[in-house]
């Protein structure tokens, strides 16, 4: 299995491009962050520091160096507008799994943008060996699940009380993938 031993490669769909993560869409990644509905179902609320969204790029970026985990930024051909965020991490050699997840900014919803990334990660995963993907999702957050069953995802379970966040647990989803 080859992921992880080098940069992540340029993936490009119909409509968008996924470029490795790098350092510098930091800035463009806070305003996707502060947006509260964005974070709705995220692990943490909004974000409303620009050096904390810096720490957590720089700390993907390190991921990568390490060979633990790909991010992309997600991009629109027609203009290079930045859309998101996917990702495939956890990766596991020996078990051949790895976890996939996706952000975009709300500007971005509704246009089938995450589902067209997310086909270009799992070809890849299935090309690099990774017979297995999970996703979680926080309980409720309907768009995303969806995404993930036209990907052919099943619910595998609930983690209740998986995250704490704002002082309560809240329950996440798993979904998998057998490729």
């Amino acid at each position: 299995m080859i992921l992880g031993a080098d940069p992540p490669p340029v993936l490009e769909t119909a409509r968008l491009r996924l470029e490795p993560l790098t350092q510098a869409d930091a800035a463009d990644l806070f305003p996707i962050m502060s947006d509260a509905e964005v974070m709705a179902h995220w692990d943490v609320g909004e974000v409303d520091d620009p050096e904390l969204v810096d720490r957590i790029v720089a700390s993907q970026v390190a991921a990568m160096a390490d060979g633990r985990a790909l991010y992309w930024a997600i991009r629109l051909l027609e203009d290079g507008g930045f859309a998101g965020c996917c990702d495939l991490s956890e990766i596991d050699r020996w078990h051949r799994r790895a976890e996939v997840g996706f952000m975009l900014g709300r500007g971005a919803w509704g246009y089938g943008y995450a589902q067209e990334a997310m086909q270009a990660v799992v070809a890849l995963a299935a090309a690099a060996g990774v017979r297995k993907l999970s996703a979680r999702t926080h309980l409720g957050n309907r768009r995303s699940e969806a995404v993930l069953e036209r990907l052919g995802f099943k619910p595998e379970g609930l983690l209740r009380g998986h995250v704490l966040r704002d002082g309560e647990r809240r329950d996440c989803r798993l979904f998998g993938l057998l490729l």
